[in-house]
């Protein structure tokens, strides 16, 4: 079994992948990050992977995205699939949880700050991939955990101040 992170690079995929790092310290899973590129640039400028004017270089935001997971998560499994379309979240988080299934989880640590909630957005991909009952879901709402004496902060992601 698998700590799986859906990762695009946000401040809570990122939040998510090492709150699964501080977990698979204790008890020793294995961390898989996942990603989903559509090749459309909309998506990329929406995802903050590349600005208004530049151009969509895929191969760079891959690059991109797998070097700040090796940052955070060393050990972590990378895994990317390319999508030509920039689907609706629903078929988008279809190729997500096809990848989260294809590392048997026991946990996915999801970066959502609005999954779960009673209103729910229907353009959440984390909706999707929370619904599904194969795995437990742990939900990481915000960029930094509650201060625990037992967790060291991992020294590539939290801020001095942010650690206090």
């Amino acid at each position: 079994m698998t700590f799986v992170v859906p990762f695009d690079g946000s401040a809570l995929a990122e939040a998510a992948l090492v709150r699964a790092v501080e977990y698979d310290a204790a008890l020793e899973e294995g961390i898989a990050a996942v990603v989903v590129v559509p090749e459309r640039k909309g998506y990329a400028r929406e995802k903050g992977w590349i600005d208004e004017d530049e151009p969509y270089d895929v191969d760079a935001v891959v690059d991109r995205l797998r070097e700040r997971v090796r940052t955070l998560a060393p050990s972590a499994a990378f895994e990317c699939e390319r999508i030509r379309e920039f689907p609706p979240e629903a078929q988008l988080a279809g190729h997500i949880e096809r990848l989260i299934r294809n590392h048997d989880p026991s946990v996915v640590f999801l970066g959502s700050d609005n999954v779960g909630r009673v209103v729910t957005p229907l353009t959440s991909v984390g909706v999707h991939v929370a619904a599904d009952e194969a795995y437990d879901v742990f939900i990481v709402r915000q960029p930094t955990p509650p201060a625990l004496e037992a967790l060291d902060p991992h020294p590539d992601f939290y801020r001095e101040s942010d650690s206090t």
